[in-house]
């Protein structure tokens, strides 16, 4: 796991960072992390394999129950 250092934190904002901890009841390094996850990766973001499966069934969707053709071919030859 990645880690970071953040140089010249105001200390309004690092007293600030430390209320919200305590509030949530955890510690100001736990606090900094939810913080930086919400922002970076927000629950609202579009996630690839939703976002196939939604253009997918715009598209007509799919039926997975679908018998698939079992027959072979005959190999290419070059020659």
């Amino acid at each position: 796991m990645s880690s970071i250092t953040v140089r010249n934190l105001p200390e309004e904002t690092h007293r600030a960072l430390r209320a919200r901890a305590a509030k949530a009841g955890r510690s100001t390094e736990a606090e900094v992390r939810a913080i930086l996850e919400s922002v970076a990766r927000p629950e609202s973001r579009v996630k690839l394999g939703s976002l196939l499966a939604e253009i997918g069934q715009q598209a007509g969707g799919f039926d997975l129950l679908i018998e698939r053709d079992k027959s072979t071919e005959d190999p290419i030859s070059f020659e």
